[in-house]
């Protein structure tokens, strides 16, 4: 035995000298009370004492709660020993991946732990998971509930696994070097030679067991049926095909079984049928009279839910929409009652704007609420007018100035030189609500640009904004009653414009395209046929 001064030399000398992080970890202070040289290099501290005065007391970025490190000591103090990966703190510089390993001991009646850590660099982590990953093939491979065997090119057995060789009676080294015929005797000869060239030339998955059963033979020369299935892989540019063997004796057993039972369920629902035949009949009359009844269920049950769906949607943006302008008036006349001296006219004029502005916001929601209505009831009929579509398009413009938010500006290119036959109030309502999105969804200093021509009878009109836009996800919606994108879900609104715009296009046999994305904008086109004038 080495003397104890010996001992202690060496393992100080060890100590001092590793190539890793090594640290002494004080369970109960919670911190280092002795690191070695490299431990204080790693993690970029000046000196052992900066490393063990340093108040954070934490390695892992980002730092372990207390309960996790404590779980972690207690498990290493269970165990004696723990290894895991994870990201340590350099005390100056970039945080770095190591592989740490915990050893629990007593020193001096006290827990301790000894602290070793490991960089690691990409090729070591690269072998790690390539370890692991061999590891897991081989349990897997070594494990299966069915036997496996590699095959080359020429059909020689290079590897199998225990069941395999269980399977057909063989030891491993028995079966290996001998070509795959030795186990299914019947598939050998010309045919299962050029099966076995065509697999070669274009290799596929598939299941030879799904067309037909195999005889398998074990090495004393029994027989039993197996199914195969067949798979490939490349190493180094050569193919190997994999062959999945799995005894199927029980399942004909139960099949046959099975066959016998239906032969015999058959002879007795034969003798039966002709007794059951009426009730039968009797039975499919009073389903298919459930089966309307249940159908007729379903739809009002279905149409009841959406109803009941489309009322809270209303109350629940009815509530918000009239909330928001009410309490504006209400504050702004309150307001007004502070300003009685004639020199206040300002502050009573912004005031009473205000009013009005909210005034007119609630006359908007209720037109659209009595629009939806109208529309829904189908007392909604269309007028024909000739008109001039750029006075129509001026006028309209004039309208939304008010509307407009600080550098935005309206654009219009119009190419309509002659008049229109259609509904001019339907098309003035379409253009004021397709506007009117265009500026509330878009910013300050933005462009909106109106687009309008007529050919072959057809006016084609658009709006393009540079708004916030609209998902792939909710276009899908958007012509729903009520339905609001959830990327203008802070912007007021009810949810009715587009499903109003829609339905007055029906009106005009017209329709309706969008284009949007993300933070770019939306385009909305419209295309309505109308007539030259009147009198055709």
């Amino acid at each position: 035995m080495l003397p104890v001064s010996y001992t202690i030399t060496l393992s100080n000398l060890l100590y001092t000298h590793s190539r890793e992080f090594v640290g002494i970890y004080d369970v109960e202070t919670g911190w280092f009370t002795q690191v070695n040289p490299v431990a204080v290099q790693l993690l970029g501290y000046a000196s052992e004492e900066a490393f063990l005065t340093d108040p954070d007391h934490s390695l892992r970025t980002p730092p372990w709660t207390v309960a996790e490190w404590r779980g972690l000591c207690e498990l290493t103090q269970r165990e004696g020993h723990h290894e895991q990966e994870t990201t340590i703190r350099r005390h100056i510089g970039e945080p770095f991946l190591a592989y740490m390993r915990l050893t629990y001991f007593e020193a001096e009646d006290r827990a301790t732990l000894l602290v070793c850590l490991t960089e690691q660099s990409p090729l070591q982590r690269a072998e790690r998971d390539l370890a692991h990953s061999v590891r897991r093939f081989e349990a897997v491979f070594a494990n299966a509930t069915i036997g496996i065997i590699v095959c080359n090119k020429a059909g020689i057995m290079v590897s199998a696994n225990e069941l395999a060789g269980q399977l057909f009676g063989y030891t491993l080294p028995a079966l290996l070097g001998q070509r795959i015929e030795v186990l299914v005797p019947g598939a050998a000869g010309y045919q299962h030679e050029l099966l076995r060239e065509t697999f070669n030339q274009r290799p596929e998955v598939h299941s030879a067991g799904v067309r037909r059963v195999l005889q398998g033979q074990r090495q004393n020369g029994s027989v039993f049926p197996v199914e195969v299935s067949l798979s490939y892989f490349y190493l180094d540019e050569e193919l190997y095909v994999v062959a999945y063997m799995l005894d199927i004796s029980l399942k004909q057993a139960a099949e046959q079984e099975l066959i016998a039972q239906h032969q015999q369920i058959a002879r007795l629902n034969a003798e039966l049928e002709q007794k059951v035949a009426d009730r039968t009949h009797a039975l499919l009359s009073t389903l298919a009279d459930l089966e309307k009844r249940g159908q007729e269920l379903a739809l009002a049950l279905t149409a009841e839910r959406e109803l009941g769906e489309l009322k809270s949607r209303f109350v629940s943006i009815a509530s918000h929409e009239f909330r928001t302008p009410l309490t504006a008036v209400l504050t702004s006349a309150t307001l007004i009652g502070k300003y009685p001296g004639g020199d206040q006219q300002a502050q009573r004029v912004r005031h009473l704007k205000r009013i009005e502005t909210s005034v007119n916001h609630l006359n908007t929601i209720l037109e659209e609420f009595l629009s939806v209505g109208r529309i829904e009831e189908g007392t909604m009929e269309t007028r024909a007018t000739t008109f001039d579509l750029a006075t129509l398009l001026t006028e309209t413009l004039a309208d939304v100035q008010s509307l407009r938010k600080p550098g935005q500006t309206i654009v219009r290119l119009v190419e309509c030189p002659d008049p229109v036959h259609l509904d001019s109030s339907l098309l003035r309502k379409i253009v004021v609500n397709l506007l009117s999105n265009a500026l509330k969804y878009s910013g300050e200093n933005s462009v909106v640009t109106v687009r309008a021509s007529c050919q072959a009878n057809q006016l084609v009109l658009s709006v393009e904004d540079q708004g916030v836009g609209i998902s792939k996800e909710d276009q899908a919606h958007l012509f729903e009653r009520f339905f609001r994108a959830r990327s203008v879900s802070t912007v007021p609104g009810t949810g009715l414009g587009l499903y109003i715009i829609a339905s007055y296009l029906e009106l005009l046999r017209g329709t309706i395209a969008l284009r949007s994305t993300l933070g770019q904008g939306t385009t909305v086109t419209i295309t309505v046929p109308y007539e030259n004038d009147s009198a055709d």
